[in-house]
């Protein structure tokens, strides 16, 4: 072992085992043959694999609990040379179509040669059983991969940038990838999931493109009007955007107003006056923020297809035909769905929505077969289809959506007389305007959410906007109805929205617990607990497929992050075959969620399933969909999270049977009434809310959601559509 601590030092050796693979860090053995001594070495490890040959530069450190270890401040990763080193090698997965078995019948032919004829003469390999030229012609394009990831690896390296980019960098640009990144690195910020505006500047800084250049400037101002719209914001100040940029940038004013003239001369963002004050909008938010009031002032103004009806004689037959009794508010929602073109209905959880849904569905149906229902998400439309028993796409599918391309447009509408769409809080300004282009003039439009719910992910306040500016006919409901009562996650719900503490006193039957516990640390112990023992044995439920972990932050002890793999490894621990894709773990059984649109697969954010099978060989994975089977190759794996614990955010549209949401005062930039309130409801049957009284009060005393800047509802309020 190393005689002395804190010394720079460098060691080559041979990695041996993973031990801890998380987001940019290892934990591993590495063989140093010079001293035949096995070492725990920490740090980021580029694309490890066991088998490898390490070239480390560091420090010997000494852990209190885990001894003496190497911190890597530089690594530089090669592949092995021993037959028994390129074999685990090959075993690892790196090259797709080389499985376990098939890299021990290659290595026992070719030895130490592996390598050698793998890159110069692979059609060798066709000597070996059950290697065809389609398999030869996989390994081949796989083995180029990794050599141009690995040239990747080692151009990030020198500019200090994370390994963990290299596979989507190659994914995006192929072999030309070094040569793109080199003529504009700030391309970076806008193509690769991970890196933004700061990572991008570091590379450009260091090829040494001037900090005072346009072409920085322009990439800086669309990054800080990127960050606005991530907050919400359609647009911003230009005053304000100057300011942020030029305390980000450095850059003269000057510069920065003629970037701005630049880009909107180039058409990429555009220049507005609202209210005397100069806006700027990305050119995108801007048409569909207009486009978006256009459609709705054209829809209310334009003539139904649906014949008339008499709205009170209609309403009394169909309180007979489902067996209920409207209430006034109820009565009065059922009325203007069948005189009104352009209609909002908004409520919380037990108003009765979905009562009126189907009454509404119920009446309209004697008078057209022509209705669509929508919503937002996956789960949404679900959700609609078996409340109304009718059919329910997600907006996505409605529109069909073929390589991010909608195909139902203003030129190829949808064929509809009534179209209701559900969860429309979580609808942004850009898919409104998409949704809107298609549904013909002549269609009757309900929109349906809770206005109470968090704002949607994506810019604009679009339901906000439309009730606010008073052009449309909307329908509060505010009852809580009887049946609904029994419910003490409904009850505490509608308590905290009117800013009271909800009640956390346990009663027999109750469907709502709250567990005091402070420490962050044993939360986490007493979350796992109640996910994989007491509540499937108090309740019967299924872990996996019916509790949902909600928590509201992605990082800490408490995150998604930590919670997905305390709860992996509590409810599916490794029994086989396993992918790993930089710093997660897939395995069969694992439960997973979509995080971007995949038009190709026809699977888009916030889409859930099933790990069904892991083919370690052919680097894929299947996932189960609902009622079908997607296939993911091993790049496509950064499009996959864990979703055993999923954020707040991400679980709007949905409902699961069972909730459990921890929450302290570590969560305190997070808490806010709003989220609270959508994290139990989005508890259909049992919510167990664990964590602090004091954050608990902390947000439901917290109303002041940040305001985004929108312009909807001035723009349908005027009754103008220009700025």
């Amino acid at each position: 072992m190393p005689s002395s601590l804190n010394k720079a030092v460098k060691i080559e050796g041979i990695l041996e085992k993973i031990v801890y693979l998380g987001r940019n860090f290892v934990v591993a053995k590495v063989k140093v043959p010079a001293t035949k001594n096995i070492v725990t070495v920490v740090g980021e490890i580029p694309s490890p694999a066991v088998g490898c040959v390490l070239q480390l530069e560091g420090e010997w450190t000494s852990h209190q609990k885990f001894g003496e270890q190497f911190k890597i401040a530089k690594c530089t990763c090669s592949v092995p040379i021993s037959a028994d080193g390129i074999e685990r090698y090959l075993r690892s997965g790196l090259v797709k179509g080389i499985g376990p078995s098939m890299a021990k019948r290659i290595v026992r032919r070719f030895g130490e040669r592996t390598f050698d004829v793998i890159e110069h003469s692979i059609g060798d390999l066709s000597a070996i059983d059950g290697i065809g030229s389609s398999r030869i012609k996989m390994i081949a394009t796989a083995w180029q991969e990794q050599k141009e990831i690995r040239n990747i690896i080692l151009f990030l390296q020198s500019y200090d940038i994370s390994s963990t980019f290299a596979a989507r960098i190659y994914a995006q640009y192929g072999d030309g990838a070094i040569a793109l990144i080199k003529d504009n690195p700030y391309r970076l910020a806008t193509d690769i999931v991970g890196i933004g505006f700061i990572t991008a500047d570091n590379i450009a800084q260091r090829i040494g493109i001037d900090p005072q250049s346009t072409m920085r400037a322009e990439a800086g101002v669309l990054f800080v009007l990127k960050e606005f719209s991530k907050d919400g914001h359609v647009y911003c100040k230009k005053d304000e955007l100057i300011q942020k940029s030029q305390a980000m940038l450095q850059i003269d004013e000057s510069v920065l107003t003629q970037a701005l003239q630049t880009l909107a001369l180039t058409g990429q963002v555009v220049f507005a006056l609202l209210d005397g004050a100069s806006c700027v909008f990305l050119r995108g938010y801007h048409n569909a923020e207009v486009k978006v009031a256009e459609r709705l002032l054209a829809l209310k103004r334009s003539p139904s297809r649906i014949k008339q009806i008499a709205a009170d004689s209609a309403i009394e037959w169909v309180q007979q035909k489902i067996s209920i009794t409207l209430a006034d508010r109820q009565r009065e929602a059922v009325h203007a769905a069948v005189t009104e073109k352009l209609l909002v209905i908004t409520g919380s959880p037990g108003t009765g929505k979905t009562t009126i849904i189907r009454a509404i569905l119920e009446i309209l149906s004697k008078v057209t077969p022509k209705i669509v229902l929508t919503a937002p998400t996956g789960r949404a439309a679900k959700r609609m289809s078996e409340t109304t028993g009718r059919n329910a796409k997600t907006i996505h599918r409605l529109l069909e959506c073929v390589n991010g391309t909608f195909q139902r447009n203003e030129n190829s509408p949808i064929d509809c007389d009534l179209m209701i769409l559900d969860e429309t809080s979580m609808v942004d300004i850009l898919l409104m305007h998409h949704l809107l282009k298609a549904v013909p003039d002549y269609a009757t439009l309900i929109l349906v959410g809770d206005i109470n719910q968090l704002p949607s992910v994506g810019p604009g306040s679009v339901l906000k906007d439309i009730i606010s500016s008073k052009r449309v006919k909307v329908v509060q409901l505010n009852e809580i109805f009887r049946q609904a009562q029994k419910s003490m996650i409904i009850m505490n719900a509608h308590q905290i929205i009117n800013g009271t503490m909800p009640n956390l006193e346990a009663c027999e039957d109750t469907d709502f617990y709250f567990i005091n516990e402070e420490d962050p640390s044993k939360l986490v112990e007493k979350t796992i607990l109640l996910v994989k023992d007491r509540i499937p044995r108090k309740f019967g439920y299924n872990p996996v497929q019916d509790i949902q972990v909600l928590t509201p932050v992605h990082r800490s002890l408490l995150g998604t992050d930590n919670l997905n793999e305390a709860l992996q490894n509590a409810l599916n621990p490794n029994s086989g075959a396993e992918l790993l894709r930089g710093n997660r773990r897939f395995r069969a059984g694992d439960k997973v969620m979509q995080i971007r649109n995949n038009y190709d697969k026809d699977v888009f954010n916030g889409d859930s399933g099933i790990v069904a099978r892991i083919d370690v060989e052919n680097q894929v994975m299947i996932v189960r969909m609902d009622e079908r089977f997607v296939r993911y190759e091993r790049a496509e794996l950064d499009d996959l999270v864990l979703s055993y614990a999923i954020s707040i955010h991400k679980s709007q549209g949905s409902e699961y049977p069972v909730v459990v949401m921890p929450v302290l005062m570590m969560h305190y930039v997070m808490l806010q009434r709003n989220l609270i309130y959508t994290g139990i409801t989005r508890g259909k049957k049992l919510v167990v809310v664990a964590g602090s009284p004091r954050a608990l009060q902390t947000a439901v005393d917290n109303n002041k959601t940040m305001a985004r800047n929108t312009w909807l509802w001035k723009r349908l309020k005027g009754g103008k559509n220009h700025d």
